[in-house]
């Protein structure tokens, strides 16, 4: 376990939903492709109409407006385990306050799970997918939202010469501290899920943020400090290492006019039956 799935970090970091709306508010308005992300993520899967929904880790219900306008028809829970954070959720009625790892709910309860952006913060990750198989139906559905491990380089890179600048010379494999996402990315979720699910598809969304300050780029680092400062190497302070960071962006837009930070997120979906799934399992078994 790292701090960045240690479960005492993430409810830190995570009382309420000020760092996650921020961050929201930086890439919609930043974003050259102004698509909604969540709407986008529905519309990748196969809705029949009827089901029943799980939306696991829905804080405070980035994906519920869309979810109301393109899946109508269906049973909707939103379960999370932040009183703070699922306090801001609109379906007032269907909130459920719980562990990921212990869904209050029977077997065979859900047809669709939906957990976008949550899955790399379980301190247990094949638990978690165990116990959403044992909760989904069996031709239930799995659509995990995630970003890609190459998500931001622009960042990283930033953040691995601030470090190299505050460490000792000849400090071997300095290393910029991990994102929170990358223990179940597009890249290794896909893997992960794969020993749980007989079919996996994964489907990218690229995009670019232009900044032409300084200052919502650093607001956006800063505001996963809860979950990566204490992946910095010893000695190395955050504030010394962003206000390094700083004075390398202001460099690069003054140089440049901006600074442009690439972005890879996506969504992986799930099943051993159904969903688009269902009728190549069908031939399949028909062989």
């Amino acid at each position: 376990m790292s701090p960045l799935n240690n479960p005492d970090a993430v409810r830190r970091q995570y009382i309420n939903d000020v760092h996650l709306r921020r961050q929201r508010e930086i890439m919609t308005q930043y974003a050259v492709n102004k698509i909604n992300f969540p709407e986008w993520v529905l519309r990748c899967f196969y809705w029949r109409g009827g089901e029943t929904v799980l939306d696991l880790g829905a804080g405070g219900g980035w994906y519920y407006p869309a979810f109301e306008q393109v899946v109508p028809n269906t049973t909707y829970y939103a379960l999370d385990f932040s009183v703070g954070v699922l306090a801001t959720h609109p379906a007032s009625e269907s909130l459920v306050l719980g562990d990921a790892l212990q869904i209050p709910f029977a077997d065979n309860s859900f047809d669709v799970i939906m957990a976008n952006h949550m899955m790399y913060y379980l301190p247990d990750l094949d638990a978690g997918i165990q116990e959403i198989r044992r909760v989904l139906k069996p031709n239930g559905s799995l659509l995990a939202a995630t970003n890609s491990s190459h998500n931001m380089p622009e960042f990283q890179a930033l953040f691995r010469r601030a470090i190299l600048l505050l460490t000792s010379p000849g400090t071997a494999r300095v290393k910029a501290p991990p994102s929170p996402s990358d223990s179940f990315s597009l890249e290794s979720g896909l893997r992960r899920l794969s020993r749980h699910f007989l079919g996996i598809v994964r489907y990218d969304m690229p995009n670019q943020l232009v900044f032409t300050e300084a200052e919502p780029a650093l607001e956006y680092i800063n505001s996963t400090r809860g979950l990566r400062e204490a992946q910095l190497p010893p000695g190395v302070n955050w504030d010394e290492a962003m206000l390094i960071i700083s004075q390398q962006m202001n460099a690069l837009i003054e140089h440049l006019g901006e600074l442009v930070v690439s972005t890879l997120a996506g969504v992986l979906i799930a099943s051993d039956a159904g969903g688009i799934f269902e009728e190549f399992f069908k031939y399949r078994r028909a062989l």
